[in-house]
């Protein structure tokens, strides 16, 4: 099944919110002053986003978190590629020895 590219609704526009706006947001819901729903009222969003964006940036850091959509760094392209040719070689290492254990089983009487 194919996902079509009609929109539901294509006058909706999806916002987007800059990399500060989010680290304060996630800032203002762990200083607990204002509960989640209030606070994300506030900030004129769901409250599930608030937390989307809190286990976000626990999990990958302030410097890694909300980099946007867009291109990967070079950095990551490299170790991309580097690990894609390594899994290449082994898996041509693998077949080779299958294919060596069959012959070799086959010698056997």
């Amino acid at each position: 099944m194919r996902k079509t590219d009609k929109k539901i609704n294509p006058e909706r526009q999806r916002t987007r919110y800059s990399k500060e706006f989010k680290l304060e947001a996630v800032r203002l819901l762990e200083l607990g002053q204002k509960p989640a729903t209030q606070l994300a009222l506030e900030l004129g969003l769901a409250r599930n986003q608030l937390y989307k964006w809190q286990e976000q940036l626990r999990k990958t850091g302030e410097a890694a978190a909300f980099h946007g959509p867009g291109r990967r760094s070079l950095d990551e392209l490299t170790e991309i590629e580097r690990l894609r040719r390594e899994l290449k070689k082994v898996t041509e290492e693998r077949d080779i020895l299958k294919k060596a254990a069959a012959y070799f089983a086959k010698e056997l009487p």
